[in-house]
């Protein structure tokens, strides 16, 4: 019985030490530049979602849940190319910005852009973080941590289910088409 007590009270000091935490500037500063979500202009209907996306897809992404670390696609994935969100297909992230942090998930220094992402605070599981989510459709994609490397020092940690990736040869030859096309 003493030690469910003592669990309990180191719990909540626990939770209070890390709610407690003050936010770095620099995630403050993304916060600020990164759009609200409640203006997402993408929105599919929750069935149309569900026949498209495998099991884990709609759970992380819809649900906001987490792929199991280490068990992801894209986790230790190398080839050149782009990330987009697996639902709306916003692109989010390059290869050039992706690198191996250890964690167990795909991990980014940097975004494409700003406008592509929205940050929010979460505090889900007695931690505070900040959660990533697609800006054109509202999907969850992983979280914004302060640990990343140099210049930005950021890292956001992504589930793999939360992205589709398009090779660099696809991605120029969309574009040349896409070209090619607005010339006609």
């Amino acid at each position: 019985m003493h030690v469910i007590i003592h669990l309990h009270v180191f719990m909540n000091i626990l939770h209070l030490i890390s709610s407690k935490k003050e936010e770095s500037p620099k995630i403050q500063k993304l916060k600020e530049s990164c759009k609200d979500t409640a203006t997402c202009p993408v929105s599919f209907p929750k069935d149309e979602l569900r026949e498209r996306l495998t099991p884990i897809q709609y759970k992380v992404t819809q649900e906001k849940g987490t792929e199991r670390a280490f068990s992801g696609e894209y986790n230790k994935h190398n080839e050149e190319g782009s990330y987009r969100c697996v639902v709306c297909g916003n692109r989010i992230f390059t290869s050039e910005d992706k690198y191996n942090s250890q964690c167990g998930w795909p991990a980014f220094s940097n975004v494409l852009s700003q406008e592509a992402v929205t940050l929010a605070d979460d505090t889900s599981h007695g931690m505070r973080r900040v959660e990533v989510t697609c800006s054109r459709c509202g999907a969850h994609l992983g979280h914004l941590f302060t640990d990343g490397p140099a210049p930005t020092g950021l890292r956001y940690c992504i589930n793999s289910a939360a992205l589709a990736f398009t090779k660099k040869t696809d991605d120029a030859n969309k574009l040349m088409t896409k070209k090619i096309k607005s010339e006609l």
